[in-house]
């Protein structure tokens, strides 16, 4: 399951006391259903804004944004809590684990929010943390496991309801390099096993490179990233 997305001419400022900072100035972004697309930029270029914007969890000062048919910018707050449930799985670079759950309970977690059987979440739970080679710490907690294995969590969390678009922040930013290879390396093979579109903001380019295209955002704008040869 997978959505397209269509933003056109996206603004977004900040105020930074008296002044006004412009982060995106007419930035423009198109995803097929199903692509994997990473962004890169300078920090501050106004990456994560863009995600905030994309995950309804901000609305932009000017512009469109249609996400799988549905006018996000335009959400009233409960309607946009509506559909970040029902259609975005968010990882972020710290996984906001509850440290109280182990890691089979977090991953359920999404599941109880949205109401299914205790039974089916823990066996959608248990099926996605064997997917990351996980089942054998499902009941270890987050400070029992490495910073790898907690982000592998997060990523089953984030796909537990089968979610259309997953949105990355910097999911490997806060790993080793030879986690963030692995972690990104299942992030590819979830993305394509399960057919989800996604976009994932990174400051690692030789990461990103390996997505099916890469884009960097500076200026305030998108753009193809030049040299890039995504695999994925």
């Amino acid at each position: 399951m997978s959505v397209a997305i269509e933003a056109t001419g996206l603004h977004k400022s900040y105020r930074d006391g008296e002044r006004s900072v412009d982060v995106l100035r007419g930035a423009d972004l198109s995803v097929e259903p199903g692509e994997f697309v990473a962004v890169v930029g300078p920090s501050g270029s106004g990456k994560s804004t863009l995600l905030h914007l994309l995950g309804a969890l901000d609305v932009p000062d000017a512009g469109s944004i249609e996400i799988g048919g549905t006018a996000v910018a335009g959400l009233d707050p409960v309607e946009a809590a509506r559909f970040r449930n029902r259609t975005i799985g968010f990882v972020f670079q710290f996984q906001e684990l509850l440290a109280d759950f182990d890691a089979l309970e977090n991953v359920m977690m999404p599941g109880k929010i949205a109401g299914w059987r205790s039974g089916r979440a823990r066996d959608r739970a248990l099926e996605l943390l064997a997917e990351v080679g996980l089942e054998d710490r499902s009941d270890h907690f987050p400070n029992q496991l490495s910073g790898g294995e907690r982000q592998r969590v997060a990523l089953c969390r984030a796909l537990l309801l089968e979610p259309p678009l997953l949105l990355a922040d910097e999911p490997t930013g806060n790993l080793d390099p030879e986690s963030a290879v692995r972690v990104f390396d299942l992030m590819i093979a979830l993305q394509e096993g399960h057919g989800t579109t996604a976009l994932v903001v990174t400051h690692n380019p030789a990461l990103a490179n390996r997505c099916g295209r890469l884009l960097q955002l500076d200026g305030g704008r998108l753009e193809a990233f030049a040299g890039a040869s995504g695999s994925g």
